[in-house]
């Protein structure tokens, strides 16, 4: 009998230490000594661990333009035959070949490997190359984060404590010392080669491990630092009522920092799921997008400490006659490119994102109707619909009645497929219209990002337009779609490098603008 009571005593005593070390919940999660550290010899006893490297989407961020033909091509005789290599824990492994591509949009491949369960630390190394006979060669996908311009690798340390990662791509909330390409977003122009054929390539990735209850957040962290069950899927969970799930608090609100004294990296938190934070007045970017926004548009890959551009494409039906009044799927990817090497990256929406409408036709649109497409198409008659101060909306039709591109709010534009056809006149192909559509396209978002002739003399300049008159040469410096003598020939802001009469387009971009009101 005394046997069976010091069994069940023990038992008890076991039982208790095991519910009273998984309640345990830090006061304060940046202060990292607290952590009760259950589970180290095994970080997570539910599951055999393993962590997957997934490469989902990847970019040449060649530029191109009319005057001066592309000297950063990544592979001279075709587009480039993309594939990726990844290390886990010094383990290779090589994707497939996206042969002949720009962009692989959905590259749908992943690395994966058992580590061990009881070494918080994975490293991984991310290569991004380019296939040809014999002489394959790296592209670009590294910042000058490692000191080293010409490396062009990526190096991470993965946590299976916190599922995070750092190194060469990282999270941080300042907006000084943040990685300007953003989390799991590679950006080969960070090193500063964005005018050199440097192979520059943008890479998407993300890195997970396995988790039993599926809401990414791992069991050492739940129950060392948030208290929450491992065994339930918290996806949702919103216990501080501050309209953002836990899920993105625990991805967005960690950040390492490296103990240089004692050779180890602490882990630190600026976003407690359970304490209520402002987040419809955070904009640790200032891209305009609070917060909660941020979290809206997370679905389409939006980042707090990095800037988004969102765009809502609406279309005018074909003509009668067959014009169509859309805008080329390659003059997407122009302006796509051209953003996302600044990292500003560009989403546009063109149906991916549940916002674009298809207009009906008409020969001429007045302003007025102009102005009720916005109010009907756009906001759906909600003058508070939540995308409204989210994205911009440019819209493609016929025929405006008096110029084939204006702003008509400080959210909107427009362009004309009418006069962006009379532009093209000679050499009508695909490319000629992806620029010419592209550029103008370019030009009036420019205008819901601040820039005017107002602040940017070169900018909208009557006088610039043609050689034969008194200021195009005056503005020859200033390289930018902004600059009617460089309107339709390219598809790109300036960066100001080039002296006198130059304007630096990229640095003025104010991407609140968009959100003011006109009266």
């Amino acid at each position: 009998m005394k046997t069976h009571i010091k069994k069940i005593t023990s038992l008890l005593l076991v039982t208790v230490f095991i519910v009273s070390s998984a309640s345990v919940i830090s006061s304060d999660l940046n202060n990292s000594s607290s952590l009760v550290n259950v589970g180290e010899s095994d970080f997570d006893p539910l599951v055999d661990i393993t962590v997957t490297v997934e490469i989902q989407k990847i970019r040449s961020l060649e530029k191109f333009d009319t005057q001066i033909p592309t000297i950063e091509k990544i592979d001279w005789f075709s587009d480039p035959d993309f594939y990726v290599k990844v290390f886990i824990n010094d383990k290779e492994f090589t994707s497939p070949i996206w042969k002949n591509t720009k962009y692989v949009e959905d590259a749908q491949w992943g690395a994966k490997l058992n580590v061990p369960d009881d070494e918080e630390y994975v490293n991984i190394t991310i290569q991004l190359w380019d296939w040809n006979l014999g002489m394959d060669k790296r592209c670009d996908i590294s910042s000058d984060h490692d000191g080293y311009k010409d490396s062009f690798d990526v190096e991470l340390i993965y946590s299976i404590k916190t599922g995070h990662w750092w190194g060469g791509d990282f999270a941080y909330y300042d907006s000084i010392n943040s990685d300007p390409s953003g989390y799991g977003r590679l950006n080969g122009c960070d090193d500063g080669s964005i005018y050199e054929r440097d192979r520059d390539c943008e890479l998407w990735f993300n890195i997970y491990q396995e988790d039993f209850d599926n809401d990414g957040i791992p069991f050492w962290t739940e129950v060392n630092v948030y208290g929450t069950d491992p065994e339930v899927c918290d996806l949702g969970r919103d216990d501080d009522n501050d309209g953002i799930p836990i899920e993105w608090e625990h991805k967005w609100g960690h950040y390492a920092w490296y103990k240089w004294y004692e050779d180890t990296y602490e882990h630190a938190w600026v976003y407690d799921p359970f304490e209520w934070d402002d987040h419809a007045n955070l904009d640790p970017d200032l891209d305009g997008l609070d917060n909660v926004e941020e979290y809206l548009t997370s679905q389409w890959g939006s980042d707090p400490f990095r800037k988004d551009l969102f765009v809502d494409l609406d279309q005018m039906e074909e003509s009668p006659d067959g014009q169509e009044c859309l805008l080329p799927e390659g003059s997407k990817e122009l302006l796509r490119t051209a953003y996302d090497r600044r990292n500003i990256v560009y989403h546009l929406d063109d149906g991916c994102m549940g916002g674009s409408d298809v207009i009906p036709f008409d020969e001429v649109s007045s302003y007025q109707e102009i102005q009720n497409i916005y109010w009907n198409y756009f906001l759906q008659g909600d003058e508070n619909n939540w995308r409204r101060g989210v994205f911009h909306y440019g819209l493609v039709i016929y025929n405006a009645t008096w110029c084939p591109g204006f702003v008509f709010r400080p959210d909107a534009y427009q362009i004309s497929s009418k006069g962006m056809e009379k532009k093209i006149l000679l050499n009508r192909n695909e490319e000629k219209r992806a620029i010419v559509y592209g550029s103008a396209y370019m030009h009036e978002c420019g205008h819901t990002l601040g820039i005017f002739n107002s602040n940017t003399p070169g900018c909208d300049d009557q006088d610039g337009k043609y050689i034969w008159q008194k200021n195009w040469w005056k503005w020859r410096p200033y390289k930018s779609v902004m600059n009617y003598g460089y309107m339709y020939l390219m598809v790109d802001y300036s960066d100001g490098s080039r002296g006198k009469n130059d304007f630096d387009d990229w640095n003025r971009i104010d991407l609140t603008y968009f959100q003011r009101s006109w009266g």
